[in-house]
């Protein structure tokens, strides 16, 4: 049974739903910058984390990804979408058909989400990095931190510090390894990096910087 979005909750940004609830009202997917027609190296870092069919993967901000296809033709069953835009996780479920109806949908703010239990690997793609306010990264973290079980894979892919310092009319927050790693904390251990030159559908480049995590053991 498909779950039901979660209410927004209060505090949530207004004026950050309503940004991307008219992105995607007013483009179609395959035209968003961030588009890819197939998530080579998300997918990649994913197989690098070694988790099982039955392992419970979230994809932040993952809206009308592909990701969650490709995770669930591998075999992956227990597969969730977090996205503020109800649009693009609508756009997500009509292309997935009854398969969607096996998933998590979460339409909130991630800095606000209470998940209803842990993930072993939290995926995020082109979603921290537009947090540009210290508060909003620091609840950001809270909400991993709660998410993502001991020894689980946190995966995030950001500008690199050579990428835009915009994307989609918002300022962004560009990061290396030093300084993401600072945002995150003690608590997760780098266990890989790489690099990848984003081609937007506009012809666009854009460098980002992946990073593969695992949390500490420790609870």
């Amino acid at each position: 049974m498909t779950s039901p979005a979660l209410p927004l909750e209060a505090g949530i940004d207004m004026n950050r739903k309503a940004h991307w609830e008219r992105v995607y009202a007013d483009k179609s997917p395959q035209e968003v910058g961030w588009y890819q027609s197939e998530p080579i190296l998300s997918l990649l870092l994913v197989s690098h984390a070694g988790v099982g069919p039955s392992a419970p993967i979230i994809d932040v901000g993952g809206g009308a990804s592909v990701l969650v296809d490709r995770l669930h033709e591998q075999g992956f069953r227990r597969l969730a979408v977090l996205d503020i835009s109800g649009h693009a996780l609508d756009h997500a479920r009509q292309r997935l058909g009854q398969a969607a109806a096996a998933m998590e949908w979460y339409e909130t703010d991630v800095t606000q989400f209470d998940p209803p239990h842990t993930y072993a690997v939290w995926h995020d793609r082109a979603v921290f990095h537009f947090l540009t306010d210290a508060q909003d990264r620091r609840r950001y973290v809270q909400s991993l931190n709660k998410a993502l079980a001991p020894g689980g894979n946190l995966i995030v892919a950001a500008f690199a510090l050579d990428g835009p310092d915009t994307c989609s009319g918002l300022k962004v927050v560009r990061y290396d390894t030093a300084g993401l790693g600072a945002e995150l904390g003690s608590g997760f251990k780098l266990m890989e990096t790489a690099s990848e030159m984003h081609q937007t559908p506009s012809g666009g480049r854009q460098q980002f910087g992946f990073y593969r995590y695992v949390k500490s053991q420790a609870v």
